[in-house]
């Protein structure tokens, strides 16, 4: 499709570019003397619309002979060719257009009266013609630009996709491991318990199916894997293990990349809970401020405890998804001090709209 001739924005704009156009071949024809200015208006407005619409076969002609492929010789060729073939129509549009006009009383003798002109009109097609060529290059070079960036642009998102899913998949996987464990080491010391813990793991699990495939999940979503994540751990820490949760109602319905909060909170029970003695509570909040959704994740620890690395595959993971599907527009902050260790997350407050 035409560039031009595709929209009607763009067609309208290109004949009011042509406008001055219409005026300067005006003056040209009248400078001479043989026409008045009521005949050069009645020649110049109609041949400079029809030549408009002539010099807008240029665009495949460039097509066709592209800068980066067409030698000097070929372009030359085919654009003065072309050049040539559109100001020989429009001579002959001229001619028949004086014919007619002669033929009124208004204009008679104006075919007499333009033959001086038509050396002029010729040159003046030639020019106009080579101009359009120029023109088109120049869209052409545009639209190729905007086509590279579009290929860039998905490109990136595929990329970043990609990434994405490669995130996700190292969180259960993670889990899944530690879990194990834990039931390998309650089948010697509490069968009941391991097998319970079998029964919420699998609960776990299936929550999870078809996660990999969702970009988003409404924050209530991943509050309810959450709980059923908390539920496996609790098996293994009992009463020692607490979570206290201040989230906003209107929060719920926010949404959040799906499994973002569980690393955190199995953070906060491998280095919190899990080294004390009287065990500790995970405190969760959520509020929605200013359209950003801030979540919070805090745990008790024990300062004189041996350092542990904390920025493993938990946290690491949690700040690279938030980098890669938020950019500049997420915060992620770690604190530690005075027996808390902190974890702030803040990103855009968005909803997605769902089926009722």
């Amino acid at each position: 499709m035409h560039p031009i001739l595709g929209q009607f924005r763009r067609l309208a704009l290109y004949l009011l570019a042509w406008t001055p156009i219409a005026a300067l071949l005006a003056l040209l024809l009248h400078m001479p003397g043989a026409l008045g200015w009521r005949d050069v208006i009645a020649l110049a407005v109609p041949l400079s619309l029809i030549y408009a619409f002539v010099c807008l076969s240029a665009y495949y002609s460039c097509r066709a002979t592209a800068l980066e492929t067409s030698g000097l010789v070929r372009l030359l060729l085919t654009h003065l060719t072309a050049a040539l073939v559109a100001t020989w129509i429009w001579l002959g549009v001229a001619r028949l257009l004086e014919v007619e006009l002669a033929a009124t009383p208004m204009f008679a003798g104006l075919d007499q009266r333009v033959a001086s002109a038509t050396p002029l009109l010729f040159g003046t097609g030639i020019l106009l013609y080579l101009l359009s060529v120029a023109f088109y290059y120049v869209l052409l070079a545009l639209e190729a630009s905007r086509e590279a960036e579009s290929r860039a642009l998905r490109a990136s998102i595929l990329a970043r996709d990609a990434e994405l899913r490669a995130l996700k998949a190292q969180v259960n996987p993670h889990f899944l491991f530690n879990s194990l464990n834990s039931i390998s080491a309650l089948t010697a010391s509490d069968a009941p318990k391991a097998r319970e813990m079998c029964i919420l793991l699998g609960d776990f699990l299936r929550r999870t199916l078809g996660l990999g495939e969702k970009a988003v999940i409404p924050f209530e979503e991943e509050m309810s894997l959450i709980h059923a994540f908390l539920a496996v751990e609790k098996i293994r820490f009992g009463a020692r293990l607490r979570m206290q949760e201040e989230i906003e109602a209107e929060t719920l319905a926010l949404d959040i990349p799906p499994l973002l909060l569980q690393p955190l909170v199995e953070n906060a029970v491998a280095h919190g809970v899990a080294n004390l003695v009287e065990g500790g509570a995970i405190r969760l909040e959520a509020h929605s401020r200013h359209g950003q959704l801030l979540i919070v994740v805090e745990n008790s620890y024990d300062p004189d405890a041996p350092v542990r690395r904390r920025s493993g595959v938990g946290l690491a993971n949690v700040r690279q998804r938030l980098d890669a599907r938020y950019g500049n527009r997420a915060a992620f902050n770690v604190a530690a001090g005075g027996g808390i260790f902190r974890v702030s997350i803040t990103v855009p407050a968005e909803k997605e709209a769902r089926p009722a």
